[in-house]
């Protein structure tokens, strides 16, 4: 891969997860302080993503991998989804936003196979040169949460009270609209399957797969991966807002140190994948998940402001730990035959079944511990995902049996 594609994919991953880094972390705190939207109606909004992951497969599947090349997909797709945004920033009201939040879901989750999908194509050796390209996908986070937080300052509290969230709408548009077109000067990547090929919905969702849970403990990972991503929900959908409720300033680009401590554990999982194995690996996933919604619980953003900032910086632990080694895990299981449709099926399992049923308890919950002033009374609210993460991690350690996994197959 010469420098020029180099610079180009970087540039892609740069962009694509500034997009979503720059309205999603706020959505929360859009939703209850703009426009008036209950817990209710956040968790509706923010189940949108698992709608978008659990469609997205059909755009792919059955558009991108047999009609069109993936970069000029993506630029079609990114070009709608700044529409819609500008639809979104334009929004007066929930009953309005929710249908365009809807949309442009449905538009950007399929773009996130299709960044990987234009990677892969380029690259003669994906291991060693894919992580190099998608850390600029995180770095795009980061600087989307800088930018709101210290240069435009949009989530301090006079730029909420003057809605002035709202601007992360029309910010996006406009990166997505230059993500549209930078996308057609991509790198060729052509697409994979003959349009004359028969491929049925059950490949496409990954569904060819289901005879891996005849495996115990495949299949007890498998629940175990949809019950760990309801109390994933609540982090999503209640962090912003709850910091920001609890006075800390600079909300946004702090809860960026979540995306910092992604890169960090993401060079130390190798190393404790094959020290302590999978089921180690997993648990310490699940008990770190715990671990941070008490940190949630019991800070506060005066003196124990550490506690909070612990708790965002755990982030790569519980994401890597669980979500990497469970796709490590997924592929030794699957062989050659079934690799794609697994890792399709814990992502239907993981983004839309599991954080589905999340978005919706973790709106009704926080409807619940609403008080009075319009605050919320948050130590019991983080209290729900800390217990039920816990129950799954005993469930786990009690059921799935030790087995060894080659890091490296």
């Amino acid at each position: 891969m010469n420098t020029k594609v180099r610079v180009q994919l970087s540039l892609m991953m740069f962009l694509e997860f500034f997009i979503w880094g720059g309205w999603f972390v706020t959505l929360g705190t859009f939703l209850g302080n703009t426009i008036g939207a209950d817990g209710n109606q956040t968790a509706m909004a923010f189940s949108t993503q698992s709608w978008g992951a659990i469609l997205a497969p059909f755009i792919v599947g059955l558009i991108a991998d047999r009609y069109f090349n993936a970069e000029r997909i993506l630029g079609v797709l990114h070009l709608l989804g700044a529409g819609l945004m500008y639809m979104l920033f334009q929004a007066p009201d929930f009953t309005t936003f929710y249908p365009y939040v809807l949309g442009y879901m449905i538009v950007y989750m399929p773009t996130l196979a299709l960044v990987n999908s234009i990677s892969f194509h380029q690259m003669t050796n994906p291991t060693k040169e894919f992580s190099f390209i998608r850390v600029f996908g995180t770095l795009g986070w980061i600087v989307a949460g800088v930018l709101i937080s210290y240069v435009f300052h949009w989530d301090s509290e006079t730029g909420i009270a003057n809605g002035m969230l709202r601007n992360t709408f029309l910010m996006t548009a406009i990166v997505s609209g230059v993500l549209g077109l930078f996308s057609f000067t991509l790198p060729k990547t052509p697409p994979k399957i003959d349009k004359n090929d028969t491929v049925s919905i059950a490949t496409i969702l990954g569904l060819d797969a289901l005879k891996l849970l005849k495996d115990k403990n495949f299949l007890i990972f498998f629940i175990s991966s949809i019950l760990i991503c309801i109390p994933l929900a609540f982090y999503y959908q209640n962090t912003n807002p709850f910091l920001i409720e609890a006075g800390m300033e600079n909300a946004t680009a702090k809860m960026a140190l979540g995306q910092l401590s992604e890169i960090l554990f993401m060079l130390l999982l190798p190393f404790f994948f094959t020290k302590y194995g999978f089921k180690k690996t997993i648990m310490v996933a699940m008990l770190t998940w715990g671990m941070r919604y008490l940190l949630f619980a019991y800070g506060n953003a005066g003196e124990l402001t550490f506690l909070l900032l612990l708790g965002i910086a755990l982030h790569g632990i519980c994401y890597d730990f669980f979500f990497v080694s469970g796709q490590i895990y997924t592929d030794s299981k699957a062989g050659d035959k079934y690799k794609s449709a697994a890792q399709g099926l814990i992502t239907l399992a993981t983004y839309g079944i599991g954080m589905l049923i999340g978005f919706w308890v973790a709106g009704k919950i926080t409807d619940t511990f609403i008080l009075g002033d319009g605050t919320h009374n948050w130590e019991r609210i983080w209290i729900y995902p800390a217990g039920f993460a816990m129950v799954v991690l005993l469930l786990f350690a009690l059921l799935f049996k030790n087995e060894k996994i080659d890091y490296n197959s």
